[in-house]
Order: C-alpha cells, then structure tokens, then sequence
C-alpha cells in the first residue's frame, strides 16, 4: 500500500542488487573513492567509540544513529539520516551499502559517506559516486534509489554516512525506529518544528524516555546500549517488538493540507475522502453486476458472485505513483484493465457490491500482526486494505467467520479480494487477531478481527495401512483439509507445476519414511476456492518397523509432527506466534502381519494448556492396530511466562509421537 521513503535494510539492499542487471551491480561494486577531507565531527566523535566490548558476537555496531526531522510553515519536510557502524565481522561488510530511496514527492539533496579505517587512508564517497536503480516491489513505481558503496567496510574499520530527504509528505507523522538487528551505542532524534506547531509523542515497545532537550521549536530525544533483536524461532515480526516512537505534528489550525491526525477517527474520515472519487460506476461495470448476479435474490448468493469475481478474475498488478501507495485507481481504469492492488480490488468490488445494494466500507490493515498499536493513530502503520460488509438483519452469519460485531457498526463481515486462496467468510491467517481501521466519512472505527475458532481450520488425515513380516509398510492416506489448513496448501499446489506437485508429496513422505516410493495420488477441488481440499495417495516403505529376533518394533504415528524445539533455549525473550488457531487428527489403522500379535503398547496420552491440547491412543482389534491423536491450538500468542509450559507439552507430544507398539510372533 505505501513504499517507506528511509534507507533501506542491508537485507533489503541485497534483494535489490540481486534483481538488477548483473552490469549494474558490477558498476556499483566497483564504486569511485576519493580520499577524505571532509569527515564531519559526528562521525568522528563516534569512532572514539569503537571498541568492541560485550559485542563481539554481531556482525557490526551502530555506533551512532540520528534522525533530524525539520518541518517548515508550509508543511515541506526535510529529513537528515545519519549513521556510523563499527564492522565487527567480514559479513559485516554489508553495512558498507547504502541504499536511498526517492521518488516524484521525495527528492534527495544531498548523500555522503565516509570509512575511517583503523589504519592508513580514510576514504569518501558522495552523491556523484552513486548509481541509480528503478526498482520497487511493484509492477509500477516512480520509486528509484541511489547507492553507494563504501570501501573498506572491513573489521575493525568504522563506516558512516548521511543523506538528507526533502518530501511535501500526504501525512504528518514519523517513526523513529531504534531498535533492530545490531546493538545501538546512541541513536537520537530531533524535531524541528515552526513555532506554533504542536506534536504528540508515544512510545512502543520500550520505556519512554524524555526529551535530552526542549526549546519553543526543537526536542530531541535520546537512548543508549539498546540491545539487537536477536532472531527466535517462532517469534512475532520484528515490528510488533521492535523498539520505536511514533511522532504526530500539525499546525494549530490544520490548515497545512496534509493529514495530522489525532485519532483514529479523523484517519477514517480522511481515507474514505481521498478515496471516493474512485468509486463510480461505468455502464460496462454494472452490465457485469447484472451478469454475475442473475437469477440471483438472496444477500448472500450475490456477495458470493461477486466477491469471487474480483478475488479471482482482477489480477494482483500494484502501479503506485505519488500518492496512489495510498489512493485508489478509479473502478473504471480497474474493469477495464483487470488489475489492481490490494486497494483497487477492494474499490471495484465496493462498487459492484453497491450496484446490488449491498454497501461496504474500506478498512485499512496490517499484514503482519502485532504493529498496529491501538493507542498510537497512525495511518503509516497501514499496508494493506480488505473489505468490511455490513450484514443485514436477520442474514444469518452461519459459515461467515470473519464477522465481528461492534457497538457502533453492528455486524460486519470481513473479506480480503486480494488473497486468492481464502474463500469468502474466513479471513487470512495474518489478518486474524488484528486489528483494521474501518473508513467512513463519519469517522474510522479501530476493529480488531477476530481469531476463527480451531475448527475452522482443519486437517483429517486417515490412512489404512498393511504392515509386512520383512517391515516395509504400505497403503492408502486421504487428507481433507478445511480453512487455512486448505488455502495454504491449495496455494503450494497451484503454484507448483505437474511434476512439482508430486514433488511436494514426496518432500513431506521423506521426512517420516525412508525408502519410500510414491505409487500414487490425486487432489480434489484443488480449484474449487470455497470447498474442502481433498488429498489421496498411496506409498510403500521399507524397512518402516524395526526388528530384534521375534519382535518387531513399530511406531502408529506414521505421518504428520506436532512436536516442537521452538521453547528449548536456555533464555526465551519473546512469545511463540502461531500462525492461526487449528484443529488436527490423525486416525492410521495397521494391519499387522501375519503371526505376529502386540506384545506391549503406549499408553494413552493427553497434555492441555492454554495455548493447545493434545490427546492420543491406541487400540488393538484382533490384528490391527488403531492409533488416533487430535491436536488443537487454540491461541496464537504464547507469552513468555508460559514458556515453560509450552516446553512441557512439547516434550510430551514428542514422547508419543516417537513411541512404539512393540509386536512378537505368535507362539506355533
């Protein structure tokens, strides 16, 4: 939905010199240097600083990290960036890349660089040293970046740059994010404001600390020995934990042109303005309502026409210039191209629906959750827009999931149009959980949307199996998946090519057999969005049970992992995110071979905690073996003052799982 104007991550920057011509990036390797005789007191003050302490374990330190953001009286902003690392290891070289995005709104004014090595010359790059490349993560951008190259970005050495950005920005409002993957000497940021200007400040995911000073027109704020965020498996994104503070400036009057928000209401007011104009209708646009919809009364029949049509028919093409990251391109350019972003979607959807009567509201979100923070009214924090859809009274919500009831819309149910895989009623795993900002004239609403119940999202998997004298294994597994568990799949499936899709297959079966051969398998309604996806295979596997003597040894739990070493590090410093809340059995029925009978079985097991539950046994009917399990999660947080219990239930679930029926033959 929107392109951050700030430099670029490293790990950014390498996905940008990845995709371009290998010419360029040859070109912006090479780089010219000149000898330096400009190295600004800043940059010298923090090299003083470089010793390397408690952080030899990272690839580099910032030893210095400061943002200036000047405002003037007619809303014109120019930003100053500046940086210093401490390169602590040869991977750290990266840090030695600057990458600085501009387009038609923001311009650059100025970039330099600087390397000030342990020993010998010190060198320079400027703005003249950059090469530029036109690249953006959408089909169509006015986004370009200029990068530079600084030399000797080795260990031992420090690196440092600056730029300065100047925008007339659609939004009066900043981020300052100081925290990420390396540690942090001193990171500071100054506002500059025009003297009747004022400002709110909140901070996110750290202590607020107040301002190193304050004057009638300038504050500046500043920490010290922030630690990195260091990567846990299963961890939220690194936006809903990073440390940050979000900054709101606007003339006393509002009268600059720009949105200053205060509230989450004044964002919702302003959104549905700036997209109205989009919403008209053409007579080619309700000539294919009158198609989709014929024959068709009922509410839900033609929300269903509808909704499939733009989710399937409009291509996702995102073309972004200026302020269209946030304004939607008119319906009528959308049908007539079929494409658009996630924005035009949900605009050509909204006018179709409103052909039919039925009304709708944009509603502003996050794909990743855990960022929006309702105390801090943002409109930068959104990148992404769905769809809210009144329901009507006495329409009966029934298979509908993604409905919330609020106090002041009522009930609304909410759909996504970009997400090809996720059928109308149910909502994306990200999405669920989060929160969305509901547009309208009268004011946005903050809705948060809700997590769908774990039997939404289904896997049953049943397979009928024949185990032989020798130990290989064989049989049939049907697989019906419903919700997330369907849509996840469906979009690996259709996103593989024939023989990829037995590919696929056979990656899953090696991970729990050896020597296996894929003898068959088939899916159903693979293209059927709104059905349950069905899958069908047939395998043989040597050497499956284990043999000593007379005994064989043999584990029920064919196919299929629950367990989990995500809570097994000594120290956990954030939550386990699970990607949504689910419902999963397994039922494997093993025929033994013949002579033997079950000398000895597990027990039944069962472990409950807030966040998930398991529950297994087996059976034993004359010469089968019947081994059922069901596990459910039913949150997707984990604190880290449960820990310890997710360890526990981890332990346990692996206990079975990796447990044994222990068979003999039968005495002649």
């Amino acid at each position: 939905m929107t392109t951050s104007k700030r430099c670029c991550s490293r790990k950014r920057w390498l996905q940008a010199a990845s995709s371009a011509p290998l010419l360029l990036v040859l070109c912006l390797l090479a780089g010219r240097t000149a000898a330096a005789d400009d190295v600004p007191g800043w940059l010298r003050d923090a090299a003083r600083d470089a010793s390397t302490n408690a952080e030899q374990d990272a690839e580099a330190v910032i030893l210095y990290d400061e943002q200036q953001t000047t405002v003037k009286d007619n809303g014109e902003v120019e930003t100053l960036y500046r940086r210093a690392y401490l390169i602590l290891r040869t991977a750290g070289h990266e840090y030695g890349k600057l990458f600085v995005p501009f387009d038609s709104q923001t311009r650059i004014t100025s970039i330099k660089a600087w390397c000030l090595p342990k020993q010998g010359k010190e060198y320079s790059v400027k703005e003249k040293d950059a090469a530029e490349i036109g690249f953006s993560e959408e089909f169509y951008s006015d986004l370009h970046h200029k990068v530079l190259e600084i030399p000797a970005a080795d260990p031992g050495n420090v690196v440092g740059y600056e730029y300065v950005q100047k925008s007339r920005p659609f939004i009066l409002q900043d981020e300052w994010t100081f925290q990420g993957e390396l540690p942090v000497r001193r990171a500071r940021f100054t506002l500059n404001l025009p003297g009747t200007w004022e400002f709110s400040s909140y901070w996110m995911h750290y202590t607020e600390q107040k301002p190193q000073s304050t004057t009638p027109t300038q504050t500046v704020w500043e920490v010290t020995n922030v630690p990195p965020i260091k990567h846990e498996q299963d961890m939220p994104p690194v936006g809903s934990v990073e440390g940050r503070m979000g900054v709101t400036y606007h003339p006393p009057s509002g009268g600059s042109g720009a949105l200053g928000p205060t509230n989450w209401q004044q964002i919702g007011t302003w959104y549905a303005g700036l997209a109205a104009t989009a919403l008209q209708p053409t007579p080619e646009i309700e000539q294919k309502v009158r198609e989709l919809t014929a024959g068709k009364t009922a509410w839900r029949d033609k929300l269903q026409a509808l909704t499939s049509y733009v989710q399937s028919g409009i291509r996702y093409v995102a073309i972004e210039i200026g302020i269209g990251g946030f304004q939607p391109h008119n319906a009528a350019d959308i049908f007539r191209h079929q494409y658009g972003d996630c924005k035009d979607k949900a605009t050509l959807l909204r006018v179709m629906l409103h052909e039919t009567g039925i009304e709708s509201y944009y509603a502003l979100a996050q794909v990743d959750r855990g960022i929006v923070t309702p105390e801090f009214a943002s409109a930068i924090t959104f990148n992404h827009v769905i769809v809210a859809i009144p329901i009507p009274d006495g329409e009966s919500t029934q298979t509908l999931f993604a409905t919330v009831t609020d106090p002041k819309l009522g009930r609304l149910l909410f759909f996504d149009p970009t997400d090809t895989y996720v059928p109308l009623g149910y909502l994306p795993s990200p999405l669920q959980e989060n929160y969305v900002l509901v547009a309208r004239p009268e004011g946005g609403e903050l809705v948060r949307l809700p997590l769908l119940a774990p039997a939404t999202n289904q896997l049953v998997r049943r397979a009928k199996l024949q185990l032989n004298p020798d130990g290989s294994l064989s049989g049939t597994v049907d697989e019906t998946r419903l919700g997330s568990e369907a849509s996840d799949e469906r979009a690996k499936l259709l996103g593989a090519a024939g023989s990829e899709r037995a590919k696929l297959l056979e990656d899953f079966l090696g991970g729990f057999l050896a020597g296996f051969h894929l003898t068959q398998a088939s899916v159903t309604n693979l293209d059927r969005v709104g059905d349950s996806l069905g899958l069908h295979y047939q395998f043989t596997a040597d050497r499956y049970a284990k043999s000593a003597g007379d005994l064989l040894m043999v584990r029920p739990r064919v196919l299929g992992e629950k367990s989990s070493g995500i809570a097994e590090e000594e120290s956990r410093h954030f939550p386990v995110e699970f990607s949504e809340a689910s419902l999963q059995t397994d039922d494997f029925e093993i025929t033994l071979p013949p002579g033997y009978v079950v000398d000895d079985a597990p027990r039944p097991m069962q472990a409950d905690a807030p966040f998930a539950s398991y529950k297994s046994q087996i059976q034993v009917d004359n010469s089968k073996i019947h081994y059922t399990r069901t596990y459910q999660v039913k949150q997707v947080l984990v604190p880290v003052d449960q820990m310890e219990q997710l360890r526990r239930f981890n332990r346990q679930v692996a206990t079975d799982e990796y447990s044994s029926v222990v068979l003999r033959k039968a005495s002649q």
